[in-house]
């Protein structure tokens, strides 16, 4: 029999029967290593552990502590959920079912009957039956018309749209138990290994996310290989209800959403408007140090720019409806990206390559037609401000400029408290180009570029295949929060694709015309998201120096009113901001309220206080800090923030 070489992540070589299995290799390695294997990476492609290896290879074996290995696991709680509900349900109709980033669902079509949160126990018990008979999932090869005559036979129309795309060749079956579902796979080897189930919530979904198609019910659900691992996970949840910043956004008075004004459409209300202007701040100040220079551009824009741009082909769909002007034949449209203005604010007139780099920079609002059932706070909206810039230069210069961006990126990041993130490298998918603008040679530049830089910086990557934007690949920021979720926040992007389509140009040395190179830019990314993502951080305390509110002046009772009203004035001189809370409430109330608001602290006068012109101090969530004077207090909330 021939022989295979077998790579593993640490270097190591080993050499193996052709033919051979991950779950084989497992099993030579230990016993308890194969229990707990639940698929392979292969050339870096996640597949079964059971798919016989032809050739050398490079293996990575995938267990619980791998997110490719929690994926596959939860992929495989969704077929077993499908198979659950057929069971519970006979003639259900299955649409998709993937995993997703915590868990799960499956989108269905019960017909006339309905699933709630009520029948949830009844399927997870199933689920959990099910499991235990350790039912193996077996990769099957079908030709389209079996699989054509399979899903008529079982009357699922969905699953025979899924087919008409697919050829001979590119079409397989996963079977466990008695479930059968069309799906490339990969799956874990066998059931038993979902031994702890929890359906989340149901909701609805219109068939492939469009608003003309029959709307399916989808269940979300989460499992883990360990009881104890689902408690802590539901222990999690019920802190992130608490961060919900959606909820504390009502309840700090930060943001507000009106029907008459539109879904998706945020209302900034004063104290939360406080908040975001001042990371606006400290932001335009960062790119002021760093060369940028400020532009503002419409919210509308003809059709003609997105047309040259590349977005109306893109998005189009999930623009706004176009606004038509008494001309004939004259369409707008609001502004689904910054990056086709800068274009024009570049072009306006002839460039030397001693004016470059360029980079010109704008807090602008954008407007994409989101789902409404997408939709969430403002961490998914329909009209957002985005901190973008766009660095124009010389193709020598793109490493620098780079770099730049990168040291401003983490500069913010870590000023903002977010101590653990992932820099993702987005490539595009190389099996489908034709999602992409521009020729191989500039995209091949663009990568490189990319990966150049971020080998040169030290930092640590990821790579994710069609991740890309349409004219580039980019470097992503996955920030992960308090709870240890993971949020897409700042990003950089190169493009070699914009400038030609807006035949962008400076004269080189050589008094030739040549072509720059656009680098976009965000830290940021979108202010809503951002904002909404570290309310939900920090639990809606905000660093000190963010804060709206940096403490509240809680007066005894009306005798002390104008000590209050003299002290708040010496505390604006020194630079605080703060609040009087003179309501006829007990001072107990008082503070309770103010803890409530998450007010950073407290700052209590009567008697005793007036009398010595000083403050007693109690700091939101620990208590009692002492008595000192306004410029001590000053001092103090310098030296925290």
């Amino acid at each position: 029999m021939s022989k295979i070489q077998i790579t593993f992540p640490d270097g190591r070589e080993q050499e193996y029967d052709q033919g051979i299995t991950a779950m084989d290799i497992a099993l030579d390695i230990s016993e308890g290593l194969a229990r707990n294997v639940l698929a392979a990476r292969v050339n870096d492609v996640v597949v079964d552990a059971s798919m016989p290896i032809q050739d050398d290879a490079s293996l990575a074996l995938l267990t619980w502590n791998d997110e490719d290995g929690k994926s596959t696991y939860w992929h495989s709680s969704a077929h077993l959920m499908a198979e659950a509900l057929e069971a519970l349900y006979p003639g259900v109709k299955l649409g998709i079912g993937p995993a997703i980033e915590t868990g799960f669902y499956y989108d269905v079509d019960t017909g006339d009957r309905s699933i709630s949160t009520d029948d949830f126990k009844a399927i997870e018990d199933k689920m959990l039956e099910l499991a235990r008979t350790k039912s193996v999932y077996t990769r099957k090869d079908v030709s389209k018309a079996d699989a054509i005559a399979y899903f008529q036979d079982k009357g699922d129309e969905y699953k025979l749209e899924l087919l008409e795309g697919l050829e001979d060749g590119e079409i397989t079956f996963y079977e466990q138990g008695n479930f059968t579902d069309l799906c490339k796979g990969p799956h874990i080897p066998h059931t038993g290994s979902i031994k702890a189930i929890k359906l989340l919530k149901v909701a609805g979904a219109y068939w492939r996310g469009d608003e003309s198609r029959p709307q399916l019910t989808r269940i979300y659900g989460v499992s883990f290989p360990k009881k104890k691992e689902l408690d802590a996970y539901l222990e999690l949840l019920e802190e992130a209800k608490k961060r919900d910043h959606r909820k504390l956004g009502a309840e700090l008075e930060l943001f507000m959403f009106s029907d008459k004004v539109g879904a998706g459409l945020p209302i900034w209300l004063p104290k939360g408007t406080a908040v975001r202007q001042r990371l606006e701040d400290f932001m335009k100040a960062e790119q002021l140090k760093r060369g940028y220079q400020p532009v503002i551009t419409p919210h509308i824009a003809k059709k003609e720019l997105y047309v040259t741009s590349g977005h109306y082909e893109k998005y189009g769909e999930d623009s706004f409806q176009p606004i038509q002007t008494p001309r004939e034949g004259e369409e707008f449209f609001l502004k689904p990206m910054n990056c086709p203005h800068h274009c024009e604010i570049y072009g306006h007139r002839p460039k030397s390559y001693k004016e470059l780099p360029i980079r010109i920079a704008e807090f602008g609002t954008v407007y994409r037609y989101e789902q409404s059932g997408e939709l969430h706070g403002l961490t998914r909206v329909r009209g957002f401000t985005q901190d973008d810039a766009h660095i124009f230069c010389t193709p020598d210069q793109v490493k620098e400029e780079f770099l730049n961006v990168l040291d401003l990126t983490m500069h913010v990041v870590k000023k903002l408290g977010f101590d653990s993130f992932t820099a993702q490298i987005s490539l595009r998918d190389p099996d489908n180009r034709e999602k992409y603008i521009g020729s191989d040679e500039n995209w091949e530049k663009a990568e490189s570029a990319i990966i150049d830089a971020c080998a040169e910086s030290g930092m640590e990557t990821v790579t994710a295949y069609g991740e890309a934007a349409f004219y580039g690949p980019k470097l992503d920021f996955m920030i992960r929060d308090a709870l240890g979720r993971s949020w897409q926040l700042g990003t950089i992007q190169v493009d070699y694709n914009l400038p030609e389509r807006f035949e962008l140009e400076y004269i080189g040395a050589d008094n030739e015309a040549h072509r720059p190179v656009m680098i976009h830019r965000a830290p940021f990314g979108s202010m809503e998201r951002f904002v909404g993502v570290l309310i939900e951080h920090c639990a809606g305390k905000f660093p000190l120096w963010l804060t709206p509110e940096q403490y509240t002046i809680l007066t005894i009772s009306d005798k002390y009113e104008d000590y209050a009203k003299e002290l708040k004035t010496t505390l604006d001189t020194l630079g605080l901001r703060g609040t009087i809370d003179d309501r006829a409430e007990t001072i107990g109330r008082k503070i309770r309220d103010a803890e409530v608001k998450k007010i950073p602290y407290m700052l209590i006068v009567g008697e005793s206080e007036a009398e010595a012109r000083q403050i007693s101090v109690r700091r939101q969530g620990d208590g009692d800090v002492g008595k000192m004077s306004p410029q001590e207090f000053a001092d103090l909330i310098e030296q925290e923030s």
